[in-house]
């Protein structure tokens, strides 16, 4: 979107978006007392100075920090969130366990069937060239149900199985006005046409941006909920996408919560997310976004639909929503 106002703007004409996430490499940083110590000591001029602040280094100050997956503002993991969010929307962990299963079956079916084309292999320094996602992997209502809670103990709802999973990955985009790319000899996909960023309470609505968001770029677009061919929602949790889906069926929610008069309406299945998603695929978080939307404008292209609507959560309580349409055949 930021490419967009910039080719937009007439900054650009032609504009690379992208990101990468490489969670298997994060960062693991010390603990707060010892680089609060460490700061100091860099400042501490003589000799005697520095001793002392050495001599009150203790043992728990080596302990390192390990990463989490927490939002900034309340510091709740986000897992966390998504069991209080499934536990509001009283969506059950039976309800999330197929779902999760609904995720991992349709991408196994999309990559079997040579739908995920849009994959560069990667080659692993000492390792195999990767050249499909492995992560998918569909399991049975039986072994999903032997895993624990994850976040909330004992009595919580997610779990391992219905949650995405962190994973390194990249993707980028070719970007530009369709006047350029006919110059240019290119044929587009597909124009981005519109898109919203919404922001709503970061604790109990942390994860409900796709609700916030679709109707308001619906409106923008000036399109319906009956328009849409094709909806592509990022999987954070199976809980997180079933809240969502209650809640855009909800004129409860959309009156006491959005300020609206009535609701959205809940995208149908068979037009939602339908080569799997982030509980299947996987979440390195700096690629989803241009995943969700070169899958949509495939899924376009592949079922002869107009429309599509991509939809995602993120920290701090935002949310984002992007009308793609099909580029004339």
């Amino acid at each position: 979107s930021t490419g967009v106002g910039m080719i937009a703007a007439g900054q650009c004409d032609v504009v690379v978006a992208g990101g990468v996430e490489l969670m298997s490499d994060v960062p693991i940083r010390h603990s707060r007392k010892m680089r609060k110590t460490m700061l100091t000591l860099n400042r501490a001029k003589t000799l005697g100075q520095k001793l002392s602040l050495i001599s009150k280094i203790r043992p728990d100050y080596f302990a390192p920090e390990l990463p989490a997956v927490a939002e900034f503002s309340t510091s709740e993991t986000m897992g966390h969130s998504a069991d209080r969010l499934a536990a509001a929307f009283a969506v059950s962990r039976l309800e999330q366990d197929e779902y999760a299963l609904r995720s991992h079956t349709l991408a196994k079916k999309a990559q079997d069937g040579g739908l995920l084309l849009d994959i560069v292999p990667f080659k692993v320094p000492g390792k195999d060239t990767v050249t499909k996602d492995n992560g998918i992997r569909p399991s049975s209502m039986e072994q999903m149900g032997k895993l624990k809670p994850a976040f909330v103990k004992p009595f919580g709802t997610v779990t391992a199985a219905n949650s995405s999973f962190l994973t390194d990955g990249a993707s980028a985009m070719l970007l530009m006005s369709e006047e350029k790319a006919l110059e240019m000899g290119y044929k587009p996909k597909a124009y981005l046409r519109d898109f919203v960023y919404v922001s709503q309470d970061p604790k109990d609505q942390l994860l409900l941006g796709p609700t916030y968001a679709t109707p308001k770029v619906l409106e923008k677009a000036g399109l319906s909920m009956a328009d849409i061919d094709v909806f592509e929602f990022h999987e954070a949790f199976a809980g997180q996408i079933l809240a969502n889906l209650k809640a855009m069926d909800s004129d409860w929610f959309a009156q006491n919560y959005m300020g609206r008069k009535s609701k959205v309406g809940a995208p149908p299945l068979e037009k939602f997310n339908t080569w799997g998603g982030s509980l299947s695929l996987g979440h390195p978080f700096g690629a989803t976004g241009c995943r969700l939307v070169i899958t949509a404008a495939h899924r376009l292209k592949k079922e002869g639909g107009q429309y599509g609507l991509v939809a995602a959560c993120a920290a701090g309580g935002q949310g984002h929503a992007m009308i793609v349409e099909l580029y004339p055949q």
